[in-house]
């Protein structure tokens, strides 16, 4: 049984390394961990699938934030199946932190097929292996053709190689005040704190509507449904060689006719004007 076991686990790594044989070998990594726990989720079953990329420092949102090991073992009722395809990634210089993203869609026996996006930060264990830091969902409609994959090979350039807790912590604290300041800004007009804090390609998960690609498309999305948000930060994070970061936080959403209550996670990326950019933000109901 455990011969048995391995073997599959084996195959179904060697399908996702070949999948992205053709891509840069760093980011492909990354993707190849995230599409074999995709494939044993469809070919086993989403708890094994899930357990595979998670260690005991890994949360899930589902929707609020649990420890992802503790979640499992209590084997919740999760969906009968579970798959998912990434269409975004990216690698940091320094190798030990990810991001990927993509459509996702499940099923309970007897119930009609959903459909959704998912969010993973990941970072590398002592072993130097991928794991899941922070994992996301949101749900949609299954509508409108999802974006072509798109990802960020880490370059060469080298990166100060900090030593002292002190400092990093500075570093994340950098980030959070970044969007402290998107949030002041979104109290007072949502589509300026949008406008100015998006990225040009950045990519907007937010429930109930197809994925989202281009800062105008968001913005026209907002200004259409008279949409208004409140955003209160409340966890950071930043790869150690310091271009990518990720924050979260709750929300507080003003739609036509109701106010909703979320939580959300933006992705960062330090531009080459040394601006902070949100590359990549998902609204999640709590």
């Amino acid at each position: 049984m455990i011969y048995k076991k391995a073997f599959t686990v084996l195959t179904t790594a060697l399908i996702s390394l070949s999948s992205f044989a053709q891509l840069p070998e760093k980011v492909g990594g990354l993707l190849s961990v995230d599409k074999t726990a995709a494939n044993l989720s469809r070919t086993e079953n989403p708890h094994t699938g899930l357990k595979y990329m998670v260690d005991k420092l890994s949360t899930f949102f589902v929707p609020s934030p649990v420890n992802a090991v503790n979640y499992l073992d209590n084997r919740p009722n999760i969906p009968d199946v579970l798959t998912w395809n990434p269409n975004f990634a990216l690698v940091s210089r320094s190798l030990d932190w990810g991001v990927t993203s993509g459509p996702l869609e499940f099923q309970k026996v007897g119930a009609i097929k959903r459909y959704g996006q998912y969010v993973t930060v990941w970072r590398r264990d002592k072993k130097g292996a991928w794991k899941v830091h922070v994992r996301a969902e949101v749900e949609n409609f299954g509508k409108g053709k999802s974006s072509g994959l798109e990802y960020y090979e880490p370059d060469e350039k080298a990166y100060l190689k900090h030593r002292s807790d002190k400092r990093l912590q500075q570093r994340e604290e950098v980030v959070k005040q970044t969007d402290e300041l998107f949030s002041t800004i979104l109290k007072a007009d949502t589509k300026t704190g949008y406008n100015e804090f998006l990225a040009d390609d950045a990519r907007f998960y937010f429930p109930w509507q197809p994925e989202m690609e281009g800062r105008e498309k968001v913005v026209a999305f907002l200004k259409k449904e008279r949409i208004e948000i409140d955003t209160d930060p409340v966890g950071v994070g930043r790869a150690y060689s310091g271009e990518f970061a990720y924050t979260n936080g709750t929300a507080t959403v003003g739609m036509k006719d109701k106010v909703v209550k979320f939580n959300y996670i933006r992705i960062w990326q330090l531009k080459e004007d040394f601006q902070w950019k949100v590359i990549l933000e998902m609204m999640f109901e709590r």
